[in-house]
């Protein structure tokens, strides 16, 4: 009727592991984004800049000045 003999300091860096590996997970889902969403966000906002260059229009005096 003996206990298993724990070595605390192998238990308290796994401990230390969990916690790194939950606060991770953490971040990846508070900022993590895939290269591919990167790039698309990318090109999508350079396509909705030279849309919007496109539609401008040129603004002259109704004299022609």
């Amino acid at each position: 009727m003996t206990a298993g003999i724990v070595n605390l300091r192998s238990v308290r860096k796994q401990r230390l592991r969990e916690k790194r590996q939950d606060e991770a997970a953490e971040n990846r889902v508070k900022f993590g984004r895939t290269k591919s969403e990167k790039l698309n966000v990318k090109a999508n906002a350079g396509l909705d800049d030279r849309r919007l260059d496109q539609a401008k229009r040129d603004r002259t005096d109704e004299h022609g000045e």
